[in-house]
């Protein structure tokens, strides 16, 4: 019998270091309000929301993945040349092709290792992650790169009330590689596509021949087909997520093979602040249990959301590296991804440097 060759891994994963980027735009609920018929008050009492971050000037998607990759790789204080692989998680993309991943290892200097994206929605950082620590564990790669980018700010409606108001732009990214310790959990995820277009887009790539020939054919400037902007049902969202959370939540903590009582800190999906109290309370965690709260100043995004919190608490004292944290992304797809992890060390190189 022919025998095949198989890699062997490393068992104990975990992030060994974190990076971020922040754009300088800062954006208030006042300014957004502009355009928008809201207020403040109504924005923050809803939502948490007080300012959020957009691009401006030079910053790009590709710029702050990069930016965020290269803090990443020299916060966990592994040569460069031993990453083995890139995970991008992004939804705001400007071209499904090419995509993202290659370019951004390219911009890093990291041109020819495996590279490619993931589109999970706001759940997108928790599936990069649990795909980046089972390569190491497979021996696919020693150490991945995952980097979360979004520009949100793009593909967003000024205009509409469920969702101008939410999005903000930014990166983040960690090393994952061999530990002494287990420092990364099995992933619990999951999607329900019966309820998926609560999320989605205005405008579809076409489906069959005579509706990309449509499109094509459309004199720009008598018939414009405008841009993708993201749609959302916000209150079948809610509904799916009181259901599908709090079990999401208990699985995540049941697999990690730890109690809840060893839960140090709660960094969950910056979709909505009054939605983190909720399912922190349900968790029956302490009130002065550390829970991520990026969401009032960076806004939701996305998939870069979970990395960029985890970073700003680490970055401001608010969290240490290696306690143990739980970490829950939900969004498009409709879809989610958790996990148990151990922090990484707190950032040498923050995204708040650059901000004064």
């Amino acid at each position: 019998m022919t025998v095949i060759a198989a890699n062997t891994g490393h068992q104990n994963v975990a992030m060994l270091g974190i990076g971020a980027y922040r754009p300088k735009r800062l954006v208030s609920n006042d300014e957004v309000c502009e355009v928008l018929d809201s207020s403040d008050q109504w924005i923050f009492e809803r939502s948490g929301i007080r300012n959020r971050r957009w691009i401006s000037g030079d910053e790009t998607a590709r710029s702050m993945a990069a930016a965020a990759a290269e803090r990443a790789i020299e916060n966990s204080g592994i040569d460069k040349d031993k990453i083995g692989a890139l995970i991008l998680a992004t939804n705001s993309w400007k071209t499904k092709i090419p995509h993202g991943g290659p370019i951004v290892a390219y911009d890093i200097g990291l041109n020819g290792i495996p590279a490619y994206d993931i589109a999970a929605g706001c759940g997108g950082f928790g599936y990069a992650l649990g795909v980046a620590a089972d390569t190491v564990r497979a021996g696919s790669a020693e150490y991945v790169l995952v980097v979360g980018v979004e520009t949100m700010s793009v593909v967003m409606e000024p205009t509409d009330r469920n969702t101008a108001f939410i999005f903000g732009d930014g990166a983040g990214a960690v090393v994952v590689g061999p530990s002494d310790d287990n420092g990364i959990s099995p992933t619990v995820w999951g999607s329900d596509g019966e309820n998926a277009e609560a999320i989605g887009q205005n405008y579809d790539i076409p489906e069959y021949m005579d509706r990309a020939q449509e499109y094509q054919h459309k004199d720009p400037e008598t018939e414009p087909v405008g841009r993708m902007v993201v749609t959302m049902e916000g209150s079948r969202v809610f509904r799916w997520a009181a259901i599908t959370l709090p079990k999401a939540l208990s699985s995540v903590i049941e697999q990690s093979g730890i109690g809840i009582d060893d839960i140090e800190v709660f960094v969950p999906h910056q979709a909505n602040a009054r939605i983190n109290d909720l399912m922190k309370k349900n968790l029956g965690f302490p009130d002065d249990l550390p829970m991520a709260n990026d969401i009032e100043n960076t806004g939701n995004t996305s998939a870069a959301s979970i990395p960029l919190a985890m970073e700003e608490m680490l970055a401001t004292g608010k969290a240490k590296g290696g306690q143990t944290a739980l970490l829950l992304g939900f969004g498009a797809g409709l879809s989610y991804a958790g996990a148990v992890v151990t922090l990484p060390p707190a950032p040498k190189v923050s995204s708040f440097d650059d901000l004064g």
